[in-house]
């Protein structure tokens, strides 16, 4: 069976909608309050945590993260709301084997903020993207996209919501293919 890590800042949404369909080997965070940490004890997923400032460089940091994908033989690394932009030492290790989740329709909307991005430019929709991940922010080879209509009534916050909802429906879509091909 294929080993998929997940790696998540905050939250843990889409950690906990993942983890509820496949076999998760472990789930990181970059913060050591991380909400995420909480789910991952609920469904007794392994979780480790670690921050930036407790290494050298970011370099180090990477190397760590390497030395517990390696140590666990994960197949596929599953970015879920994770806040870090990766770097060459993780990227040499598991390009072509790392996904992300963005929450806009790429390249529209790249970076932290792609719902409200989006929202505040007044488009008529926007979407969620499925992308390999490279040295770019948000620009990896788009693996899958839906598109989500902001509708007339919509405030920022259900629009918010309608996006989460195709990121839950669309991700465990996307890991399920990809494993079959790994």
């Amino acid at each position: 069976m294929k080993k998929i890590a997940v790696f998540a800042s905050g939250n843990g949404s889409n950690f906990q909608v993942i983890a509820e369909q496949f076999p998760v080997e472990f789930v990181f965070s970059d913060h050591r309050d991380a909400y995420v940490l909480e789910r991952a004890k609920a469904l007794g997923v392994a979780a480790y945590a670690f921050e930036l400032k407790e290494f050298d460089d970011k370099a180090a940091y990477e190397r760590a993260i390497v030395a517990l994908l390696e140590q666990h033989e994960v197949d596929l690394v599953v970015l879920a709301g994770y806040m870090k932009i990766v770097a060459d030492t993780l990227l040499a290790r598991y390009e072509g084997r790392m996904i992300n989740i963005h929450p806009a329709y790429l390249p529209e909307f790249p970076g932290a903020h792609g719902i409200e991005d989006a929202w505040h430019a007044g488009v008529d929709q926007s979407g969620v993207t499925v992308h390999w991940v490279d040295s770019g922010v948000d620009s990896g080879q788009i693996i899958r996209q839906e598109r989500v209509p902001i509708l007339e009534n919509d405030t920022l916050e259900s629009f918010e919501e309608r996006i989460h909802a195709m990121e839950y429906k669309l991700y465990p879509e996307v890991i399920r293919e990809l494993l079959s091909h790994l």
